[in-house]
């Protein structure tokens, strides 16, 4: 008997004949019923709906599987997503990697290619050793495998076999499939659309809160002043600092800085943020001493609604607000034990928990912390962990106070008077060289803050374009005593002897006094004989010490 012949034969007796109105009219029915579910589908019903699709298939043909298939975004990956087949069948292998498993059939697909094999494993091609292996293990016989196109793509195949006869593959059954695929390759394509619209949703979302957060963080940051805008001196001491910062910014290496208060810490850990590879992202500043113990953990770590009474909303901490940027730990050394072993934890693994959340977060951010205190003798007293500290000082760098590089001060005189005049409505020209000896020559326990606190009120004092600082310049006590006009020509004095020695009282010729002190020789002269500095005489003991 013909094969023709058996194959249809073998057809009437797996499927069952029908005549082609009866056929079709099922057909618009199953379409039909297939629109209908699928219309307005939730994204996260749509796997149970194609199975059942595939279901639907297998029936209305009478195969024994339905298998789908997806392309991956470049085309050339075809990887099987859902598949059915009857009790006595086993659905198609998930796991199975078509390209290396079956070479050829995934090589047809590929290329937009209908399989249509009606007697398996007669009409394979020759080269399909892999396809003959897979078929002789699982028992196919048959096999159509219909690419399904969406906004000229192919996207997915819908394949469909019998496993107990032959059967043949007529136009009207490739393109049932096909219309079949298309309506299920839609329904897929709207699911992962609106997959990647809620994972974009959710990313917008976190931006936002995180956006939110640092807008919050630089609100803050506007209303508070810092110490000076720049980098101000030329002292051997200042440029030994710089140098160290020029060293460690371009790394990520946690860097501790030391001195006392009104240095301008907070400035050079902005120097070395802006000097490395985080620029571009926002550096976070905590005064660990200026928060509460209680509230200081949910301001570096963040907490969920619920997590203590009042935390009527979720809040990003600063670490989060900080990722992938730098974040400044101003009197770290005021940090309780708690928090320090907190801390520790996220300097050796990058990650914390929310108070109130056991979900952990990890960030990429670089510390920069500073303190005023002696940390060793702190850890001593038991008031800082030595772990902590070693994490922390792998680059200490040390501010000098003002006081060791008074020749700094004329710089920043000039600097802070430039950079405040305007807002004060104020126009200086001159600074008075006495007022100028006496601000080099003060001890400044306050350092640069202290310095810049004299000269804002000095400008606010002084009507003219001439420096008036005698008033503003008070000294270093509890009540802030304006400086009589008479200790300030004390100080001023002492300035210009400390001078005047350090140039062996040369007045006139190479390395003078006057030229360090920017006068003119006789208007030093003049001072000096207005404050009563006299030159000890050549004979006396000064010389021979």
């Amino acid at each position: 008997m013909p094969r023709a012949v058996t194959i249809f034969r073998d057809f009437l007796v797996a499927g069952g004949y029908r005549s082609p109105m009866e056929d079709s009219a099922r057909f618009e029915q199953l379409l039909s019923d297939l629109s209908t579910r699928f219309t307005g589908i939730a994204a996260e019903a749509v796997d149970s709906e194609v199975e059942r699709a595939l279901r639907r298939v297998v029936e209305f043909l009478g195969t024994d599987r339905s298998t789908l298939f997806e392309f991956s975004a470049d085309g050339m990956v075809l990887q099987a997503t859902h598949s059915w087949g009857r009790p006595d069948v086993a659905p198609f292998a998930i796991d199975i990697i078509v390209a290396t498993e079956l070479p050829w059939y995934h090589d047809q697909l590929t290329r937009g290619s209908v399989v249509r094999l009606g007697c398996i494993p007669e009409e394979l091609p020759s080269g399909t050793d892999a396809e003959r292996a897979y078929i002789e293990r699982v028992g196919m016989r048959s096999n159509l495998s219909v690419p399904i196109a969406v906004g000229g793509r192919f996207v997915c195949a819908l394949a469909t076999g019998a496993f107990g006869a032959p059967r043949a593959w007529s136009d009207s059954d490739v393109e049932r499939v096909r219309v079949v695929g298309q309506i299920v390759a839609n329904a897929i394509h709207r699911k992962r659309a609106d997959e990647a619209l809620r994972a974009s949703l959710t990313e917008v979302e976190q931006l936002k809160d995180r956006l939110e957060a640092e807008n919050v963080y630089l609100r803050e940051e506007v209303k508070s002043a810092h110490d000076f805008d720049e980098i101000v001196g030329q002292s051997p001491t200042i440029r030994q600092v710089l140098g160290r910062v020029a060293q460690v910014a371009p790394t990520s290496m946690t860097v501790l800085l030391l001195g006392e208060t009104g240095t301008g810490k907070e400035l050079l850990a902005r120097a070395i943020h802006e000097r490395s590879p985080r620029r571009d992202h926002p550096m976070v500043k905590v005064n660990c001493a200026a928060i509460p113990a209680g509230l200081l953990e949910s301001e570096l770590f963040g907490h969920e609604r619920g997590a203590f009474t009042g935390a009527v909303s979720a809040r990003t901490g600063r670490f989060e607000v900080a990722d992938g940027g730098t974040l400044f730990l101003d009197e770290i050394g005021d940090l309780s034990m708690d928090l320090q072993a907190k801390l520790l934890r996220v300097l050796q693994a990058g990650e914390f928990e929310r108070l109130g959340s056991t979900h952990t977060r990890k960030v990429n951010v670089r510390i920069v912390a500073a303190t005023h205190r002696d940390l060793p003798r702190t850890i001593v007293a038991g008031g800082f962990r030595e772990d902590l500290y070693y994490r922390l000082s792998v680059f200490p760098i040390t501010l000098p106070p003002l006081r060791e590089r008074s020749s700094d001060i004329p710089l920043l005189v000039w600097s802070i008077i430039h950079r405040r005049q305007g807002e004060l409505g104020r126009r200086i020209e001159r600074v008075p060289q006495r007022a100028m000896a006496a601000l080099t020559g003060y001890a400044w326990p306050g350092n640069v803050r202290e310095l810049e606190n004299v000269i804002e009120r000095a400008l606010v004092l002084s009507p003219g374009s001439t420096l008036q600082v005698e008033e503003a310049f008070s000294a270093a006590t509890p009540g802030g005593n304006a400086v009589s006009s008479a200790d300030l020509d004390a100080v001023t004095a002492q300035h210009i002897r400390a001078v005047l020695e350090r140039c062996g009282w040369r007045i006139n010729g190479g390395g003078n006094a006057a030229a360090v002190l920017g006068l003119h020789p006789n208007t030093l002269r003049s001072r000096m004989k207005k404050l009563g500095i006299v030159r000890p005489p050549r004979n006396s003991e000064y010389w021979r010490s």
